[in-house]
């Protein structure tokens, strides 16, 4: 049933961003890493359509880490770029090629290896002034250097940069969802715990980012990036933080490093799809016009 659930969330979160780029792509650039990125497009249907998607599938996927541990619900969030595409196939009707095939079984295949060979497992909530929350300290460092690495690169590379320190952020989210549902299954009192104050501020931060992305380049740079550092991030702060437990023996670490690899590699493939890509600026403003 989790893995249902997890796949559904990614379903939902693949559309979601789907409808996200294309709506934010219009806005100019200089609206790029600005809270009033979000006042323009709070006001558009589309994009206001892909953020209930995108609320569904959280919400689907925080049931999920009810139930499962961070590091097993997270390869299969990661999914959703699989659902992008598909999207995009029947939007823009155009067949997969040889190239998109071997990247939909590389992240498939990847996820199903990473599972079979780490098996994870464990895992329990720490003290709120525990030491190993330090990790959540260090995630934040990771996304703040991406961006500041960014502005200073070129307009795809900042577009790739800004949507990892997203997909770390939005790691970092679903650790912090944990946490809360695991705390509020304990019976102790949520509201004297930090982590549930912290997480809207992640959650908001990790859209501005997103969207920043999505403003600068097109879905086949700006989503792969985050796609691939959301589950790394949970994987890694889910054993960090929860002290959750991966298969050691030489068998099983080979089958994650091997899952982990082609997860990412095929992610990649598929985030070069020229289906995934959008029209230019001066073609959107065209079909605009058209339609006036």
């Amino acid at each position: 049933m989790v893995i249902v659930i997890s796949l559904g969330a990614a379903c939902l979160l693949g559309l979601g961003f789907v409808a996200q780029q294309h709506a934010a792509y219009r806005q100019p650039l200089e609206d790029m890493l600005r809270l009033r990125l979000l006042l323009h497009l709070i006001r558009t249907p589309l994009w206001l359509g892909g953020i209930g998607l995108m609320l569904c599938g959280q919400i689907l996927g925080a049931l999920a880490l009810r139930e499962a541990d961070v590091a097993k619900v997270t390869p299969l969030l990661a999914m959703n770029l699989l659902f992008a595409l598909t999207a995009a196939h029947v939007v823009y009707q155009e067949p997969f090629g040889r190239t998109l095939q071997l990247g939909a079984v590389l992240v498939s295949g990847g996820v199903a290896l990473f599972l079979y060979g780490g098996r994870p497992h464990g895992g329990a909530l720490p003290g709120s002034g525990s030491m190993r929350w330090l990790a959540v300290l260090s995630v934040v460092v990771v996304a703040g250097v991406l961006v500041l690495v960014g502005r200073r690169r070129s307009l795809q590379v900042r577009a790739m940069l800004l949507a990892a320190a997203a997909g770390v952020l939005y790691g970092l989210q679903d650790v912090l969802t944990r946490s809360s549902l695991l705390t509020l299954d304990s019976g102790l009192n949520l509201a004297g715990t930090w982590q549930p104050y912290l997480l809207p501020c992640v959650a908001v931060v990790g859209l501005l980012l997103n969207q920043s992305a999505f403003d600068a380049a097109p879905l086949r740079i700006s989503l792969p990036a985050t796609t691939a550092a959301e589950p790394i991030t949970g994987i890694v702060l889910g054993v960090a933080i929860f002290s959750e437990r991966l298969r050691v023996t030489p068998e099983a670490l080979a089958a994650e490093v091997a899952g982990l690899i082609a997860m990412v590699t095929g992610i990649i493939i598929l985030g070069r799809s020229r289906f995934l890509a959008k029209p230019t600026r001066n073609a959107l403003r065209r079909q605009d016009e058209e339609r006036q």
